[in-house]
């Protein structure tokens, strides 16, 4: 795909056996794994810390990481990004600074999509639009929902909340955009009354940044209508709220 087969070695050993200061490049992946067993959050063999130090060994290096690495264990010259197949997240990527081009990265394949920070003023907070934008999770990993608000010209719903909105329907690789068809602020008593009135028979629910047992809550429903929604338990403003969601292809 990329004509750099014949550059290439691959070798079967452990990394810290290997002479790096031989390769042009390298990319290391360390197992989280011991046998079926996973590590600990932040483990792996060899550990990130004697990953990063051997940057001094070769200049051009890529360290695969798990998609909850801190920010903090990466050295600001390095690139951390974030890369997701779809919705799912899956990986993180540290880049040392002889091939890093920007301080963090979002990356959506298979199309390769992807997110850096851009300047910018700050994105406008306001009440819940028309339609809703949930970003990738690796635009939320990465930090980077307020660069996608600004390309999308859309705003935050609350200060602290990770999503976007805007009057028209938005078309974007880095987000899943739902209808809003109902929203208020969080009354669990009346939400079945309400989920009735619009014909719901199933939804699913999502919560941030407001708390819930979001289990008992489905159970609790009994719906009985044609129509599937997604409910987002949230804030807006800092006050908890409501919304009622479709997707787009079901509007």
């Amino acid at each position: 795909m990329y004509d750099v087969a014949e550059r290439v070695t691959t070798v079967a050993s452990d990394v810290r056996d290997f002479d790096l200061a031989a390769a042009d490049a390298v990319f290391i992946d360390p197992a989280r794994r011991t046998g079926r067993r996973r590590m600990p959050a932040g483990d792996s063999e060899p550990p990130l810390s004697w990953c990063l130090a051997a940057a001094g060994q070769v200049a051009a290096m890529g360290i695969k990481a798990a998609p909850g690495v801190p920010h903090d264990t990466i050295p600001k010259d390095w690139e951390l990004e974030f890369v997701a197949v779809g919705r799912d997240l899956k990986e993180a990527t540290a880049w040392s600074p002889a091939l890093a081009t920007a301080a963090r990265r979002a990356t959506i394949l298979p199309a390769g999509h992807t997110l850096t920070p851009q300047p910018g003023a700050k994105v406008p907070v306001r009440a819940p639009g028309a339609f809703l934008l949930d970003p990738s999770p690796a635009v939320t990993r990465a930090g980077l929902v307020e660069e996608l608000a600004r390309i999308l010209g859309a705003w935050k719903i609350d200060e602290q909340i990770a999503f976007l909105s805007k009057d028209v329907a938005m078309d974007t690789p880095f987000g899943r955009t739902l209808q809003v068809i109902d929203s208020a602020p969080w009354n669990q008593k009346q939400l079945t009354g309400r989920l009735r009135a619009l014909d719901i028979g199933a939804a699913d629910i999502r919560r941030r940044g407001l708390a819930g047992d979001v289990v008992q809550l489905h159970r609790s429903l009994k719906l009985s209508g044609t129509r599937q929604a997604t409910i987002v338990m949230t804030r807006v403003h800092d006050r908890p709220w409501g919304l009622i969601c479709v997707d787009l292809a079901r509007s």
